[in-house]
């Protein structure tokens, strides 16, 4: 098979499941590919070039391991991440976030401690004010997450101050605003819904279970959800990280916010 650092994740797992022992091998980082429902979401989004960012290891390792497995390196690719991901000037930059208040969250300290920064991340995106900026402060470039806030409405931008030393900032444009993918017409319809699903509803509540306990959770239960049904989701808020996963697998979902810490989805197929 022949790679380039553009090459999915699941790709080479999909090519030969050897890939897996040779990927986790190169850096610590990658042991939660051990987990299949973590590795099921995460594979198909992750390239190399992006993997290679958050295990602080070059795409040129991954061809090393790889290499006695089959696997032959195009090294004419063109790395298309870092054109996607750094395509702000740093002008626009400060240009946009010149009157905005910057939050910092430096997640080192639980990289340090072997904790994911992911439930810490998710809290301070849902609080972010208009005109605040979000700092993460890092070891590495966080590719993955800008690449799925990007869909979500955020602009970034990467200072690279050292090589152990990263700070992204997640902002929104003017223009650019975050709201789920349900319309106000079928909010309004969200009895209508449950009625039509009343007797083919599974329930699930995630409100208790730890990050990345709810999306694994819920994604475990539609991938067994028998076809005509939906899922019932008791969350503690809107799982903005979750949405475009849904939306790539093909499902709908509606909204509704009880309260401040509580909300109900509805997922189905169209």
């Amino acid at each position: 098979m022949l790679i380039n650092s553009q090459t999915k994740i699941a790709a080479l797992l999909k090519h030969n499941p050897d890939a897996l022992e040779s990927i986790i091998n190169l850096s610590p980082d990658f042991k939660k590919l051990r987990n299949p429902f973590l590795r099921k979401l995460m594979a198909g989004r992750t390239s190399i070039a992006m993997a290679s960012k958050i295990g602080g290891c070059k795409p040129e390792d991954f061809f090393n391991v790889l290499s006695p497995l089959g696997f032959e390196a195009d090294d004419l690719a063109e790395c298309e991440d870092e054109i996607q991901l750094n395509d702000k000037s740093l002008k626009q930059f400060v240009s946009d976030i010149e009157n905005a208040h910057i939050v910092n969250l430096d997640v080192r300290p639980m990289l340090a401690e072997g904790n994911d920064p992911l439930k810490l991340i998710q809290q301070h995106i849902k609080e972010l004010k208009h005109g605040q900026v979000l700092k993460i402060i890092n070891t590495f470039e966080p590719s993955p997450l800008i690449a799925l806030l990007k869909n979500q409405g955020f602009n970034t931008y990467v200072d690279h101050i050292s090589p152990d030393l990263i700070e992204t900032y997640f902002y929104k444009g003017k223009a650019a605003e975050f709201k789920p993918e349900t319309s106000n017409k079928e909010m309004a319809n969200w009895d209508n819904i449950f009625k039509s699903y009343e007797n083919k509803l599974e329930h699930i509540d995630v409100r208790n279970l730890e990050m990345p306990g709810p999306m694994v959770a819920i994604l475990e239960n539609l991938d067994k959800m028998p076809a005509g049904k939906a899922l019932y989701v008791h969350h503690k808020r809107i799982p903005v990280f979750l949405l475009n996963e849904l939306k790539d697998r093909g499902f709908h979902y509606l909204i509704k916010e009880i309260s401040e810490s509580e909300v109900n989805l509805i997922i189905f197929r169209s």
